[in-house]
């Protein structure tokens, strides 16, 4: 399978009919990833150029060897960047606003399954869950150095793990044993504290929080919501997907103090996927859509 259908595009037909409101002009895909999403749009629309922002090298390098994206390489802006500098990278680029913005938030299927990564509680490699891998802090720093209330405080905070306390109590005992290297080890640290009641690992909760935290997921995108109305031209939209309740509430809550600025929220009830494609694409379950407009003249 090629890579940039690495995993199927959630809520493709959606998201288009919803972001493409005029036919040219410049689109923001603020999580390039595989390119799924933006190849989408390109193949329906001859006239659009996208801004694909992607602050993992390996998905430029992807960007670079796929054949199916290359073949729209004059229509791609590439900004290996986190989407937080948004504005700061239109300036560079001399483009003053776009058409639309749209960014699938989380973990790519790519990122989860090169264990290399360390996002997977099911690697043996050591922990890391850099998305950016020139960034110095990983995983593996903060499990090994911050203290038992600190990690309390981020298994709570960004992972709404009710047995944070406990999970942060034995991790700090097994740190007298020695370093914990592997995301294995953390796994089997969590897994002797919490029960697993259903098909979901208990560390799921604690490897998302560790990974919100070490990448800022939640700053970044708080910053990249507060450009939009500097960014989006007249009648463009931005299209978030969330896929949890802490990036939903930051989405939710930012476009409805956009009213106050001129922006219409065009969804007032969350836009979720059809059961058919839930049950094609299983990534979609979780999915959230809202959608915002620029109607500030």
């Amino acid at each position: 399978m090629s890579d940039a259908f690495y995993h199927k595009p959630v809520m493709s037909d959606e998201v288009t009919q919803y972001l493409i409101t005029k036919n040219d002009g410049y689109y923001i895909d603020c999580t390039f990833g595989g390119g799924g999403h933006s190849l989408y749009f390109l193949e329906q629309f001859d006239n659009i150029k996208i801004i694909a922002f992607d602050q993992d090298i390996d998905s430029y390098n992807r960007f670079l060897s796929n054949d199916n994206i290359i073949k729209f390489k004059d229509r791609i802006i590439f900004c290996k960047s986190n989407f937080r500098h948004v504005l700061n990278q239109l300036k560079e680029k001399n483009i003053e606003k776009v058409n639309g913005l749209f960014a699938d938030l989380g973990v790519s299927s790519k990122q989860l399954d090169d264990m290399a990564r360390g996002f997977s509680f099911n690697s043996n490699d050591p922990l890391d869950m850099r998305m950016d891998q020139n960034q110095t802090l990983s995983a593996y720093d903060i499990i090994n150095s911050y203290n038992q209330e600190e990690l309390e405080r981020i298994f709570f905070q960004y992972g709404e793990e009710s047995f944070s306390r406990q999970i942060a109590k034995k991790i700090i005992e097994s740190r007298i044993k020695g370093k914990i290297k592997t995301c294995r080890q953390l796994s089997d640290i969590v897994c002797s504290v919490k029960w697993k009641k259903d098909k979901i690992n208990p560390s799921t909760k604690i490897f998302q929080a560790l990974r919100i935290y070490v990448n800022d997921e939640l700053g970044s995108l708080q910053e990249m919501l507060s450009s939009l109305p500097q960014v989006l031209s007249l009648n463009a939209r931005a299209v978030i997907l969330t896929y949890h309740s802490l990036e939903d509430r930051i989405v939710k809550q930012s476009f409805k103090n956009f009213q106050s600025y001129g922006l219409k929220i065009i969804n007032k009830k969350v836009i979720i996927a059809n059961e058919t494609e839930i049950e094609n694409n299983p990534r979609s379950r979780s999915a959230k859509m809202r959608v915002l407009e620029n109607c500030n003249v």
